[in-house]
């Protein structure tokens, strides 16, 4: 008599290549689900997913998401993470930033309802914008440039979000949002213009730190094992409205960059340089909800995930890669 094998739940993963996408497959794949991987490689790389090749509980589909998704068979969870997701993409790439948080973020809802699966937005504290409340809690509406450079992102967030709940209010579709803040770790891109990646590479090279500003504008940072774990969580909760996840340990950019160089042994110099347009002055999440509803609270030690990152950067430079 033959003996019924338990389906494993499936997964699909968009921007599934990216420094985020990556990780989360990875971990649902250490949770025993099966994983499909949509990327269109605009802002993900292969290299980031290479060591899943073999593994025949992956599968990678190269394809735009702003066009219509096809994923044969059952689906279990939808978890929209493509998008370019820092100032220098999404100021090279604004029409496709508003496409994949319009367009897409449509089109990966229709999946879900069709397959009646449990979808999860990657949304960003990005929301909140320039704000005018400090800590971030979730029941903040943000204070947001519709106009300016950054807005081509904020805004494709903020209606991606509007549209995920009328999907869950008008088809009773099971939804969440998680709003991530800012998040470092291996497979973050060398020189995406986010602030660890090029204090990084600054410090190692030996070359000056660029600080934009004084300096005195706040950033909190969160390793991205801690992230995946609480967006985990919250996709198996029951909670639809939108959860902050990141860390809490609040400091300045400048001190930041310090901090970095102790972990490089760097002695590297640091330079200032004007302000961006709408760059935000404070950032930190309240995490009072996550960690109500979800137990959740980031465990990893900046100068743990530090290190750990730096390793990542140090490899890369030896083998020629940046």
């Amino acid at each position: 008599m033959a003996v019924k094998t338990e389906r494993k739940q499936v997964s699909v993963v968009t921007g599934g290549a990216g420094f985020l996408g990556s990780h989360l497959c990875d971990l649902l794949l250490g949770k025993g689900h099966r994983v499909v991987c949509l990327d269109n490689l605009i802002t993900g790389n292969l290299a980031n997913i290479e060591h899943l090749s073999g593994n025949e509980n992956f599968k990678f589909i190269k394809h735009d998401v702003t066009e219509f998704i096809y994923v044969p068979g059952d689906v279990d969870f939808v978890f929209h993470f493509a998008s370019p997701a820092s100032p220098v993409d999404y100021l090279e790439l604004p029409i496709q930033t508003l496409k994949v948080g319009a367009l897409g973020t449509h089109k990966t809802l229709g999946l879900a309802r069709a397959k009646n699966a449990r979808y999860l937005l990657a949304s960003t504290s990005e929301t909140y914008g320039d704000p005018l409340v400090h800590p971030q809690s979730e029941s903040y509406w943000g204070n947001v440039n519709p106009i300016g450079p950054r807005g081509v992102y904020d805004e494709a967030k903020r209606f991606a979000e509007a549209m995920t709940m009328a999907y869950n209010r008008f088809h009773g579709l099971q939804t969440r949002i998680v709003r991530i803040f800012n998040t470092y770790g291996p497979r973050m891109r060398p020189h995406d213009g986010r602030v660890v990646p090029a204090f990084m590479l600054q410090a190692l090279k030996g070359e000056p730190l660029t600080v934009f500003g004084d300096g005195s504008q706040t950033r909190s940072f969160c390793y991205v094992a801690d992230l995946i774990a609480g967006i985990y969580a919250l996709a198996m909760s029951n909670y639809a409205e939108p959860v902050n996840i990141g860390n809490p340990r609040e400091m300045s950019v400048l001190a930041f960059a310090r901090e970095i160089c102790e972990i490089c042994g760097s002695s590297s110099e640091i330079c200032f340089n004007p302000l961006p347009v709408d760059d935000p002055k404070v950032r930190q999440p309240d995490i009072t909800l996550a960690g109500k509803l979800l137990n959740w609270k980031p465990e990893v030690l900046l100068e743990d995930g530090l290190t750990r990152t730096r390793d990542y950067f140090k490899q890369l430079i030896e083998q020629g890669n940046i």
